[in-house]
């Protein structure tokens, strides 16, 4: 049965432009594909999303907000602000990873989506420096860190292990020695956060 524009929602939309971005590639898929796919006019999906830029927009965001929903619950957790940030930081780099390795034509696909939706990319990277803020500033408040601004070293921190989440550095993640190269890189940086 192919759905109504009644029961057409949002997120069936960006299910099935997902789909097709992973059929079309970002440069060939339309809205007309996308309204195929569901068996409706491309005017049911412009009446959720305006535009296809909306829509792409819609898509980036869904697909990064995967990502920040299993580390807000990392950031949350109430232990070891030492632990935390190590599972922290692992959880991450395992999450970009799997994308990157799981989905690789979808994962290119993002690549040029997240080129184009540079605000849904800040206010990720934003949440994400939010939540490691969050972990530092508690840190700092139970002695276990040393006195810092808590938004600046999430910031440095973030960038520090950058090497193990941009997804420009997708190519290295498949290096033999790449858990050991992530293991250094984390050690040093909870090594420069302890009080002395």
């Amino acid at each position: 049965m192919s759905p109504t524009s009644e029961t057409l929602t949002a997120e069936r939309i960006l299910e099935a432009t997902e789909e097709v971005l992973r059929r079309h590639g970002p440069a060939k898929a339309t809205v007309v594909d996308v309204a195929r796919a569901l068996g409706v006019s491309h005017g049911s999906v412009y009446r959720h999303f305006r535009s296809k830029a909306v829509l792409r927009e819609a898509v980036t965001k869904r697909w990064l907000d995967r990502t920040t929903a299993t580390l807000t619950a990392l950031a949350a957790e109430d232990r070891h602000p030492e632990d935390r940030l190590r599972s922290w930081l692992a959880a991450l780099f395992e999450a970009k990873r799997r994308k990157a390795g799981d989905d690789p034509e979808l994962f290119a696909t993002y690549q040029v989506l997240a080129g184009e939706n540079v605000e849904a990319v800040g206010a990720h990277v934003a949440e994400l420096t939010d939540q490691l803020t969050r972990i530092v500033r508690s840190g700092v408040e139970s002695g276990q860190f040393a006195p810092t601004d808590p938004a600046g070293t999430a910031r440095a921190v973030f960038h520090a292990t950058a090497r193990f989440h941009d997804p420009s550095y997708a190519s290295a993640w498949g290096q033999p020695d790449i858990e050991a190269q992530f293991e250094a890189v984390v050690e040093l940086v909870v090594r420069g956060l302890r009080t002395r």
